[in-house]
């Protein structure tokens, strides 16, 4: 069984779900710039895995460890079916998604649209922890649309507490239903860090991340000097992963040194090598590296080399350390 001390440890300093970026490839990766942090799956539909049977969104690789499966979904009995699938399959934790604000989502009544039925999610919570051992997380939004994030937050917490969730992400943001695109939901609407400090204060019993608009470690040292007890990175980590993850170890978790990028990249080959013999193809994993030497000298080079050398029939780990050559080392930086 996991050691739920060692993923709550973890959470001190967490990648954030998302879709069509947080994929194994990208999770192997960010697990080599950083041994400590705690990394989250895309979202996954608990109906894709229960009524769809896709067990294959549940692969993921034993050295990603520790790994957190991201469910959407607003049905209690299949959350907890899809919940146990995933413990199942060796997730550390079971995180449930009130924060995506996307049209597709709220079709489907699940994401951010469940922050206006806290006892739903508190039925889903609670059938989801009878059904596995593993923690059972909640990332949310402050609130949507027209609720007062005052008003509402305390009670979202409230009620999941009491249904057994000790750890959730507050999305320092709101999410606007309609209106604004998911990506406009991402920067839109104004962050109000201050409250989920208050939260923090008002349920200090609970394991409190925040979430949105933090873009580097100086900042997340911030949030954990304030009293926070995490902080989870969304797209800096991905766009610039060596700035946030390559040091994250000992400026965060104060183990360890920081991971060299040039040895990463080496790293990586017998990964790939394996992934081709599979019958994968290159830029299913280079697309996730292209930002690895975001603001070096030569950091130009390395994308355009990988980003048009990668898709090519054929094409192997030899275009990658092609691209590598155009860096300029640490010691040049």
């Amino acid at each position: 069984m996991t050691d739920k001390r060692l993923i709550t440890k973890a959470a001190r300093l967490s990648v954030a779900p998302m879709m069509d970026w947080t994929d194994r490839h990208c999770r192997y990766l960010h697990r080599l710039l950083s041994t400590e942090a705690l990394l989250y799956t895309e979202m996954v539909t608990a109906p894709a895995l229960v009524r769809g049977g896709a067990l294959h969104l549940l692969d993921h690789n034993p050295q990603e460890h520790p790994v957190a499966l991201q469910l959407g979904g607003s049905n209690p009995q299949e959350l907890a079916q899809a919940a146990r699938l995933g413990a199942d399959a060796g997730y550390d934790e079971i995180n449930l998604n009130c924060g995506c604000p996307s049209d597709r989502v709220q079709s489907g009544t699940f994401g951010a649209v469940l922050m206006k039925s806290p006892d739903r999610v508190a039925d889903c919570v609670a059938a989801m922890r009878e059904a596995v051992d593993v923690d059972v997380t909640v990332k949310c939004r402050i609130g949507v649309d027209d609720q007062q994030p005052e008003d509402i937050l305390p009670e979202f917490l409230s009620q999941i507490r009491q249904a057994g969730c000790s750890r959730v992400t507050i999305h320092a943001r709101k999410a606007w239903l309609q209106g604004l695109s998911p990506k406009e939901n991402r920067d839109i609407p104004p962050l109000d860090y201050d409250l989920v400090h208050r939260m923090k204060a008002e349920f200090p019993d609970m394991h409190i991340s925040i979430n949105g608009g933090i873009a580097d470690l100086e900042q997340a040292r911030g949030h954990l000097d304030a009293g926070l007890d995490g902080v989870m990175i969304g797209r800096a980590a991905y766009h610039q992963p060596s700035d946030v993850l390559s040091t994250a170890d000992p400026v965060i978790f104060g183990v360890g040194q920081a991971a060299d990028p040039f040895a990463v990249v080496r790293k990586m080959v017998p990964y790939i090598e394996c992934h081709l013999a599979g019958g994968g193809r290159l830029h299913q994993i280079t697309r996730h590296m292209l930002g690895l030497f975001a603001g070096r000298p030569g950091a130009r080079a390395w994308r355009r080399t990988l980003s048009e050398g990668a898709v090519h029939d054929g094409a192997g780990p030899e275009v990658m350390l092609q691209a590598l050559d155009h860096v300029a080392p640490l010691t040049e930086a």
